[in-house]
């Protein structure tokens, strides 16, 4: 088994007990605050804090990092590499600190103008609060999202793997014994001790590898100077993807109680196997692509990202088109009512649309970042934003929460394909999917239909819906199996 397909089961493996535990903690919170308006204060608190951990540590700069760290382990040695991975995690911690600061006090603004001018004022002072009191957690992510960037530059995947499932452990925690006691409050809480533990659980692995901290930040320093131009249009891009949140729950929050949180469950249901499959492979990928490009070597660059993207199409849509069919009677685990099923099925099912768009994404967008291109990225991503923004406004009137998800699908869509096409200019060997296409189509419709069949057979409820699911999982295996091949040869 090759180095990259070890390392992506090892990542995808622990992607899904952090996905078991998050399904745990949605379905957890889903019977105690269901689509409340405390969770879709909760929801949409999350925004701008969520949208400063992309773009200052484990998104942004992470990404940006990781291509410099890796130069620098292949031409400088690892102890020219901790210096900088320490310049550049100070930089982050002080910068992280400052703008916290800055957002708390300007949170009141933010949530009655930007985020949720439709709640009514006490819901805004809740998500106020609640958003002040999440920047605690964004403070250790700035340590932490960096501190796995830097092990995965060193090719080490195994904890940064596992840091996801022990911030999930943390709110779980939070939702069980914190919850009951301080409200919507305790899910914070378990937030903050979620981020302690996603920090605590890599810190081994540093030690491992001889880490050794270095005070100061010379932004003269050549290294850094390097790290932050990467990140300058990488941070941009980042803008512009955690855009979609702020423009999705501002519009929900005018639809009424629930249509923020149906849109949040719809896109976690979405991202369960896109995290698993995209996400995992783009994790490993990016060192490996990044090492390729250090030494020139683009032909091996070209085949490694062909596969990997031959990959995604053959396992992403058969698994949009499982879960697209068999999802209903899954979602009554959560306790909504028929009408909350319904928000959260059809938000799920627009959003699975673009599952594959997802997907491909993760490994383009990281394919120019290997080439210390963060320029393209930015283009593609304000493309983005402007579509979404287009299409939301124009889907919202007719088809409501689920016209919004509609149109994350086609802008998404769109920057996919364009990515795709400016990268296969550049490298060679992209997109030659060698019968792909025709082995995915099988498992499309064997998978999906094989879904619909047993899940109309049997009677409905959870039970049957995991029949389902398995059993049109299982059908369209054998179809993504010559690319499972493939990518062992890597």
């Amino acid at each position: 088994m090759s180095r990259l397909l070890r390392n992506s089961l090892v990542v995808a493996v622990f992607f899904g007990l952090d996905k078991i535990l998050a399904l745990g903690r949605q379905i957890l919170v889903a019977r105690q605050f269901g689509l409340s308006y405390e969770m879709d204060a909760f929801n949409a608190a999350n925004n701008i804090p969520d949208l400063l951990s992309a773009l200052i540590s484990g998104g942004a700069l992470g990404v940006a990092l990781i291509p410099v760290l890796s130069e620098y382990l292949e031409k400088r040695g690892r102890p020219k590499a901790w210096q900088l991975f320490s310049y550049v995690l100070n930089l982050a911690f002080v910068v992280t600190g400052g703008l916290s600061i800055l957002l708390a006090v300007s949170a009141r603004p933010l949530i009655a103008r930007l985020i949720a001018p439709g709640f009514p004022p006490a819901q805004q002072a809740l998500a106020v609060s609640l958003m002040r009191l999440d920047l605690f957690a964004i403070l250790i992510f700035s340590i932490s999202g960096l501190v796995m960037a830097g092990l995965q530059a060193n090719q080490h995947f195994l904890l940064p793997a596992m840091a996801p499932a022990m911030y999930n452990g943390g709110q779980i925690f939070g939702i069980l014994f914190l919850a009951p006691r301080f409200g919507i409050f305790g899910l914070v809480y378990g937030v903050i001790l979620g981020a302690l533990l996603h920090l605590g659980v890599q810190v081994p692995a540093l030690r491992w590898y001889r880490f050794h901290w270095e005070p100061g930040i010379p932004l003269g320093d050549a290294g850094i100077r390097k790290v932050l131009s990467l990140m300058g249009p990488r941070v941009l891009t980042m803008f512009f993807i955690q855009f979609f949140f702020l423009v999705r729950d501002n519009l929900a929050s005018h639809l009424g109680e629930g249509a923020v949180s149906a849109l949040n469950y719809g896109w976690f249901i979405m991202q369960v196997p896109e995290t698993l499959l995209g996400s995992a492979l783009a994790i490993v990928l990016l060192p490996t692509l990044a090492e390729y490009a250090a030494v020139g070597k683009w032909e091996a660059f070209g085949k490694t990202f062909n596969k990997a993207a031959r990959f995604l199409t053959a396992a992403a849509l058969p698994a949009a088109a499982v879960l697209a069919a068999g999802l209903e009677p899954l979602i009554g685990v959560l306790g909504f009512d028929a009408a909350g099923v319904r928000m959260v099925l059809w938000a799920a099912r627009a959003y699975l649309l673009g599952m594959l768009s997802h997907a491909v994404l993760e490994i383009t967008s990281r394919a120019f970042y290997a080439r210390q291109d963060a320029r393209t990225p930015l283009g593609a991503a304000a493309l983005n934003a402007i579509l979404y923004l287009l299409f939301a406004l124009l889907f919202v009137r007719g088809a409501g929460h689920a016209g919004i998800a509609l149109a994350n699908t086609l802008a998404f869509t769109t920057e996919a394909i364009l990515l795709l096409f400016l990268l296969r200019r550049r490298v060679p060997g992209i997109l030659r999917l060698d019968g792909t296409l025709g082995r995915t189509a099988g498992g499309i419709l064997l998978g999906g239909g094989l879904t619909l069949l047993v899940g109309g057979l049997l009677p409905s409820g959870p039970l049957t819906g995991a029949l389902a699911l398995g059993a049109g999982a299982l059908a369209a295996l054998p179809f993504l199996w010559p690319e499972v091949r493939a990518l062992r040869e890597v």
